[in-house]
């Protein structure tokens, strides 16, 4: 048996030097620089490393989870090295979510080259495969792993391990069967396609089958007029259900004989359902779709809390590639924090704690470099400044030089309006957010350098500012002295002190904007929500992490949503549930890293996201969602014969109101194909800020019970009716095969609840 990859592999030139394996060096640091063996294995995806002294042990990784190679000194620990290692030995491995690059140096130019065209042209192909293919190369990877005498056939034993590392805790007598049914040959052994059809009778759909019996008369295929049904009925399309039943069909049915009687067989309705069209998340949505042409503070913007930190607050590095990964998800406001350093050469790092320094210079490149790649939508820059005004000089020439037309020096048009531009008006455009003296509309001569009692953050962020000698005190607290160059570059972001609503209804200007701490933007929210949200609706508000944080946990996003919050700030380095908001939220419109507010966020309605009920447009909807199924969830624990006992949980986040949480019941022993056909039921108040959120987890009666996989889902992009969530790990990254099947209703509340 062949995998896809494997094939693919044989016929070239590049793989099959990956596959006779090479000497290469792996690099951490200027002092640390290993050999080690690097080898592509059989299956054409999987890389092998070991140490020529590590004896037995090796590592392992998988080329699915290589998201790009960069050649030559395309990281910081690469550039590190350049006067050692010159650019043509040199690549960069960088992976999918957090985890950290592999920077390599090959013994020759064409060796490295070798290696950079293979691992390409492997992610290229694995990208290309559709899903016959990743099912065919995933029933592959498990026909080796259970092969445990590596002779191409599986015995009954190694069969019954096989179902243990899947997953399955089945009774031996109907394994036995299944066995049997599938092994033709009666050899009692399993070898290439009888393994396949053994597959194949285990990963049967029955849930969807029944489904497909409601609508098909002869229990054989859904007609053109059977398929449309069940689309109006439940998939809720409505009138446009005669003209994409036929599509579907079109689209997903294998057979040639019933595409051209107009009809979908099961493989068909199966291969509908799993795809992209039968995922929770309409795929509409998933399009840049919104109205871009609204002032910047009618949106959500995707920001980040000290982007440069890839760990902790105290002790973490500080590094470029933090602000890659920050950027390559989305993020649209990014952090700096400036210190003086070294040979007139502002540094950033977290100020009084031991974090690594990177150069304000190194930051920009970056910036430069990766700004736009994955949105074409502004970028707020913001910055917490803390030099001198010698180096603001040169941090202010740098951003002029360095970014050149990117950075926006002036009004556009050198108009000042009442209302701030559009993500559309400044595409491709970086906004630097910073003090600045005076405003837009003044045209008055400022000093060479000036002093102003504004802070970049509304309160002291660093978390070791109560430890500050008393002197370090007193300077912290003077007055800031800050260059006319820098204050220049600074336009639609003006960093200025919040006093109260009422003053900045009264005072305030539209490009200038505040920074809350999460604590004191917690409270405003809750005491003063409308005012929070009419503030917003004219003017940019950024909420950051608790000092005291220290540890890059994050706090909940979603209540400074409530209130029409644009830049939310997190540390993304941190995975977990805030994180899995965010990305949730900014999943939908092309994850631009802008999505537009809801109407009654943007305009003159009195909304309180404490009393929505009292608003004039306010209207419930009542969310039933019945798990019906799972399937091929993932191991937690990978110790031969552990299987998980999963349960599924429905967690609502939204105004206060909408917060709530159901659970399924746990299924013993079965993370393969685990049955529940459990409904659980919400009332939603206020559905365009509600986000939906699935959890699965391995129940543990003795102790916390183990994280599985998640999926967040805006509810306004909730595709009702049958559908697959496509589970993804703590990382953020997709769990290959791994999904729940469930069933939506959404509907109005006729009746008080």
């Amino acid at each position: 048996m062949d995998s896809p990859q494997s094939l693919f592999a044989k016929g070239d030139k590049d793989l099959q030097v990956m596959k006779a394996g090479a000497m290469l060096k792996k690099v951490k640091s200027k002092s640390w620089k290993k050999q080690r063996l690097f080898r592509l294995q059989e299956d054409g995806q999987t890389i092998w490393y070991k140490s020529r002294w590590a004896g037995t042990g090796h590592s392992t990784f998988s080329v699915a989870d290589v998201e790009v190679v960069r050649e030559g000194h395309q990281s910081e620990v690469l550039l590190s090295v350049a006067e050692e290692f010159p650019a043509d030995l040199c690549f960069t491995l960088v992976f999918r979510g957090r985890r950290g690059n592999l920077d390599l140096v090959a013994e020759s130019p064409s060796e490295a080259q070798a290696w950079i065209r293979g691992v390409r042209k492997l992610i290229q192909n694995a990208e290309s495969m559709d899903d016959k293919e990743r099912v065919d190369q995933w029933i592959w990877d498990w026909f080796q792993k259970a092969d445990k005498n590596k002779d191409g056939r599986m015995n009954f034993k190694e069969v019954r391990t096989l179902l243990k590392m899947m997953n399955v805790d089945m009774n031996e007598e109907y394994a036995l069967h299944l066995f049997t049914l599938a092994d033709k040959s009666k050899s009692g052994c399993l070898e290439n396609e009888e393994f396949v059809q053994f597959y194949k009778i285990l990963t049967e759909r029955k849930d969807m089958w029944r489904v497909f019996q409601d609508y098909s008369r002869d229990r054989q295929t859904l007609t053109l007029a059977e398929l449309k049904d069940f689309l109006r009925q439940e998939q809720q399309e409505g009138e446009r259900s005669w003209e994409h039943a036929q599509k579907l069909i079109d689209r997903y049915e294998p057979s040639e004989t019933a595409k051209k009687q107009g009809a979908m067989s099961i493989d068909g309705f199966q291969m509908y359902l799993v795809s992209p069209e039968g995922a929770i998340l309409d795929p509409q949505r998933l399009t840049l779709n919104q109205d871009m042409s609204r002032p910047l503070s009618h949106y959500f913007i995707c920001s980040s809390h000290n982007t440069y930190l890839m760990e902790d607050q105290l002790r973490g590095q500080s590094s470029q590639e933090a602000y890659i990964q920050a950027l390559k998800r989305g993020c649209r406001c990014v952090e700096v924090d400036c210190w003086d350093g070294p040979n007139g050469e502002p540094v950033v790092y977290h100020g009084h704690t031991f974090t690594s320094k990177i150069l304000f210079r190194d930051v920009i490149t970056t910036l430069g470099e990766y700004a736009f790649k994955a949105s074409e939508f502004p970028i707020i820059l913001s910055l917490e400044n803390h030099c001198s005004v010698e180096q603001q000089r040169v941090m202010a020439q740098l951003l002029d030089t360095i970014l050149g037309d990117m950075l926006l020096r002036e009004p556009l048009d050198g108009l000042v309006t009442q209302e701030l531009p559009s993500p559309h008006d400044l595409k491709g455009k970086i906004l630097l957010k910073a003090k600045k003296i005076g405003g837009l509309e003044e045209s008055e001569t400022l000093t060479d350098e000036a002093t102003d009692e504004v802070s970049d953050e509304a309160e002291p962020e660093s978390p070791s500012a109560e430890n500050l000698s008393a002197e370090a005190l007193c300077l912290h607290d003077k007055k800031s002295k800050f260059s006319r160059e820098l204050s220049d570059l600074v336009v639609y972001c003006k960093s200025v002190h919040f006093h109260s609503f009422e003053y900045s209804r009264l005072h305030s200007k539209c490009y200038e904007m505040s920074s809350f701490s999460e604590s004191k933007a917690r409270k405003l929210a809750k005491d003063t929500g409308t005012e929070f949200v009419h503030h917003n609706s004219r003017q940019l508000s950024r909420v950051y992490p608790s000092g005291m944080r220290t540890d890059s946990s994050n706090y909940n996003p979603q209540e400074l949503w409530n209130v029409g919050c644009q830049l939310v700030a997190l540390n993304v380095q941190t995975a977990g549930l805030e994180m899995d908001l965010n990305d949730g939220l900014f999943s939908q419109n092309g994850c631009c890293g802008y999505v537009l507010k809801p109407d009654f966020m943007r305009n003159d309605d009195s909304f309180d996201p404490e009393r929505p009920q009292d608003w004039d447009g306010y209207t419930s909807l009542q969310l039933s969602i019945q798990v019906i199924s799972g399937q091929q969830l993932p191991k937690v624990n990978q110790k031969e014969g552990s299987i998980v006992d999963p349960l599924v949980r429905v967690e609502i986040y939204g105004v206060s109101q909408d917060q709530a949480k159901q659970e399924t019941s746990y299924i013993d022993n079965n993370g393969f194909n685990p049955l529940w056909n459990e409904t659980l039921n919400f009332i939603i108040h206020v559905p365009e800020l509600a986000l939906v959120r699935f959890v699965v987890e391995d129940y543990d009666k003795a102790s916390r019970n183990d994280f599985m996989g998640q999926f967040t889902v805006p509810f306004t992009c909730i595709q009702p009716g049958y559908r697959h969530i496509h589970l993804l790990s703590k990382d953020g990254t997709a769990i290959p095969l791994s999904t729940l099947f469930v069933n939506v209703k959404i509907s109005e509340v006729t009746t008080e609840v």
